[in-house]
């Protein structure tokens, strides 16, 4: 894989990573918001193609879009994990 696409994929996971936060709240830091971007995008190709239907519009806000609706739905399921794990007193 070459440096600019390992690039485009870090910054493309970083937008959708952090918009994904700011409209769910808590955010995981610049690399966790990659991280959750990244995994988002995968996630977001997933359950779009399982919905029969794809990007809205193309390009790379395409990209984008598609991985910030994959990266909300990761931190919410996060964020119910996370709920589920810690005891309430």
């Amino acid at each position: 894989m070459a440096l600019e696409a390992i690039l485009l994929w870090a910054v493309i996971g970083l937008i959708a990573g952090w918009l994904a936060s700011a409209v769910v709240g808590g955010g995981y830091g610049l690399i966790g918001d990659i991280v959750v971007g990244v995994v988002g995008a995968f996630l977001g190709g997933f359950i779009l193609r399982a919905l029969g239907t794809g990007a809205p519009f193309g390009g790379l806000a395409g990209t984008i879009f598609v991985a910030f609706i994959g990266a909300v739905v990761l931190l919410l399921i996060l964020r119910v994990i996370h709920s589920s794990t810690v005891r309430r007193v």
